[in-house]
């Protein structure tokens, strides 16, 4: 679930090149997360390898099974709307 900004947080813009924003996305569980969520589960994640890089290990994998699935649905939609428009 995405977090809500507090009214004191400042919100600011970064560059950066088309290929990082692509790898940054490679890391999106759900089509709304956004980028500051995925930076933050990024430092989370290598925080957490620091601690115990078994458990950073198992973040990841979760990470991968959720956009799997996320895909997949994305893809079955997709699919669906086509078979739609054939219909009409």
């Amino acid at each position: 679930m995405a977090r809500k900004k507090a009214p004191n947080e400042k919100i600011t813009t970064i560059k950066l090149l088309e290929e990082t924003k692509l790898r940054i996305e490679k890391l999106r569980e759900h089509k709304r997360e956004s980028y500051d969520d995925i930076l933050r589960k990024i430092l989370y994640v290598l925080n957490t390898a620091r601690e115990s890089p078994e458990n950073a290990r198992r973040i990841l994998e979760r990470i991968s099974e959720l956009r799997t699935r996320m895909l997949e649905e994305e893809k079955q939609q997709k699919e669906d709307l086509e078979k739609e428009n054939q219909l009409d």
